[in-house]
């Protein structure tokens, strides 16, 4: 099951990385919680789509996601890693790395993400 949940989480950050809404929607489940450095929200799915889309002009790569922690709780499953970033904004290239934790949620034999938490580490 740890697996299964890590390549969720991957197939999450491939929507990301390649802009494609559709994927990343269909694997998050509405609303969902957000945290990060802007704070903490509720989001449905209307909002969630602006939030997405005002990233149009950032292009994200993964480099790395390791020190993976996972834990299946029934039809619930948390993960919890550290990932490498690279963003992309006109032309120029910056470098991350966050601590990341998502909670996965099986309803109607379908895993969705229902919270995912990111947190910039120090350099």
């Amino acid at each position: 099951m740890e697996n299964h949940i890590l390549e969720l989480e991957k197939k999450y950050w491939e929507g990301m990385e390649n802009h494609d809404y559709p994927s990343v929607a269909s694997l998050t489940r509405f609303p969902c919680i957000v945290a990060g450095k802007d704070g903490v929200r509720t989001v449905d799915e209307a909002t969630f789509k602006k939030m997405f889309e005002s990233g149009k002009g950032v292009k994200w790569k993964v480099l790395a996601i390791d020190d993976v922690q996972t834990q299946t709780l029934g039809n619930n499953a948390l993960i919890g890693y550290l990932v490498g970033l690279e963003a992309t904004m006109d032309g120029k290239s910056s470098s991350m790395r966050c601590a990341c934790t998502s909670t996965w949620i099986k309803e109607n034999e379908e895993w969705r993400c229902a919270m995912h938490t990111e947190s910039d580490l120090k350099e």
